[in-house]
């Protein structure tokens, strides 16, 4: 995918500023790696009369699948094909547009030292981007660029021109053409709408998008008549950014309007002295559900596999019902902080008799580990390599036998509803995997079937009609003898 970027000039005052104003200099071509391919800037003409600046990104599609598979949308098995069948390396995008943001940062900010009074004048600048999508057709490329100053060129570009009865694409050939805007202007444009009419971002929409779509769009997007249209495509139709962004948008317009700053519009309301309930943090919610289910098990004695720093522990000691609480972790320095965060050196005589802590790796079997009613694995499996986890199965399931367990992991489909975790990446940057909830049901049924257990699962967190809770829990029951002979 490429664009080029021309302008003319004269004697006095060069087309070869250009080179200046892009901080790319036109007698040689450059390489920039990007997190998408590879980046380059060259140009096929610079005289003082007429330059061209070209950037081309070389966009790496088999990279960009390996590195998102099994990590949030990326792993979908529903996404495998589209994957690899796109128009990635050949039509403009937000790949391109970040590629343009991350080459040409500093002329996107107007700033040039070399020349500053050209960054600030109009060009004379055409601008040729041969393969744009179009979702809108040429209807819409001109009500997005027509009100900004450009005279707009879109022509379709057909399905095959071999067979015209076929139609258009939704793919357009654009030339802007303008004199009346400054380099700065009219990369910002770009940055903002190519991935507006190719309606679609290639990584996860953040919070963050929003002061970027802010930052592009001062001085344009509050008067723009499809600002609406732009703001909801640009931050990937999430209501809450959008709704956010319009909101600082019309702040804009206001202070704009009545000739003022934003911060003296936006202050009629103190600030907030009424303490606003919090919603109960994820952790929270997990360790409670591990607590019930506990409880309805009826376990006395029970083992925290993989405590870490000791909440599930402090939680447990809580509750006299729980007369044995064992924690155990490979890391000895996760075990130090349980006992700093148990006060296991302060603790009473009777308290101190219901806990103690010890070292132990869950990849071998462990004799301190039998005999009792139930264990824990709290976001623990998703930390081990996918071949050691039928060694934790057999340490968990096959020697030690407690007469329940309980299995919490995340949830990978829940991840699109995380606002500020980027599209293919997992929670934490310790997980090995993260599964679906039918790939956490599969491994589930065949540890229950294979070790003599009855599994059932529970939603923890806000069950989403669409994607699930943000953990998912399996509940493993010891089948008795009795049992196992009725089924």
């Amino acid at each position: 995918m490429f664009l080029t970027i021309s302008t003319t000039g004269t004697p006095e005052l060069p087309a070869t500023d250009l080179g200046f104003l892009l901080h790319k200099h036109p007698e040689k071509a450059q390489a920039f790696s990007t997190s998408y391919g590879q980046a380059y800037v060259l140009y096929p003409e610079a005289d003082a009369g007429r330059c061209t600046a070209a950037l081309l990104l070389e966009v790496d599609a088999v990279a960009l699948v390996r590195r998102g598979k099994g990590k949030g949308r990326g792993g979908a098995p529903d996404a495998a094909l589209a994957q690899y069948v796109n128009d990635r390396p050949y039509a403009a995008s937000s790949l391109l547009a970040v590629a343009l943001s991350a080459v040409f940062s500093s002329a996107m900010r107007g700033v040039c030292n070399a020349r500053p009074e050209r960054a600030a004048r109009p060009l004379p600048l055409r601008i040729e981007v041969p393969a744009l999508p179009a979702r809108g057709g040429t209807d819409l490329v001109q009500k997005l660029f027509a009100p900004l100053g450009w005279t707009v060129t879109a022509q379709p570009v057909a399905l095959d021109a071999e067979f015209p009865e076929w139609g258009d694409s939704r793919y357009v050939s654009l030339v802007l053409e303008s004199e009346t805007l400054t380099l700065a202007e009219a990369l910002r444009h770009l940055y903002v709408l190519l991935p507006v009419l190719d309606d679609a971002k290639h990584y996860w929409v953040a919070p963050d998008e929003v002061d970027k779509l802010l930052r592009a769009g001062e001085g344009w997007l509050p008067a723009h008549p499809e600002q609406k249209l732009i703001t909801s495509r640009y931050l990937s139709r999430r209501w809450s950014l959008t709704r956010e962004a319009m909101e600082r948008l019309e702040l804009v317009r206001l202070a704009e309007a009545d000739d003022s700053e934003v911060e003296e519009i936006d202050n009629a309301v103190e600030p907030e002295t009424e303490t606003e309930e919090k919603p109960t943090p994820l952790a929270v919610q997990r360790r409670d559900a591990i607590v019930e289910a506990l409880k309805a098990s009826g376990a006395g004695r029970v083992l925290d596999l993989g405590c870490g720093q000791g909440q599930l522990v402090q939680a447990l000691l809580k509750d006299t019902r729980f007369t044995e609480i064992v924690g155990t972790d490979v890391s000895m320095r996760a075990l130090t902080i349980a006992g700093r965060r148990l006060k296991l050196d302060r603790m009473g005589e009777r308290q101190s008799s219901r806990v103690q802590l010890f070292q132990s790796s869950l990849a071998y079997t462990d004799n301190r580990l039998k005999g009792y009613d139930a264990a824990v694995l709290s976001e623990v499996i998703e930390h081990l390599d996918l071949p050691r986890l039928p060694a934790l199965e057999y340490a968990v399931f096959g020697a030690a036998r407690p007469r329940t367990v309980v299995v919490t992991t995340p949830n990978v489909e829940y991840n699109v509803r995380w606002e500020t975790l980027p599209a293919g990446h997992v929670r934490h940057g310790d997980h090995r995997f993260e599964w679906t909830r039918a790939e956490f049901g599969e491994w589930a049924a065949k540890v229950a079937q294979r070790h003599g257990y009855e599994v059932e699962f529970v939603p923890v967190g806000p069950d989403d009609p669409e994607v699930g809770p943000p953990t998912q829990m399996a509940v493993f029951k010891q089948v008795t003898t009795k049992e196992a002979k009725a089924a």
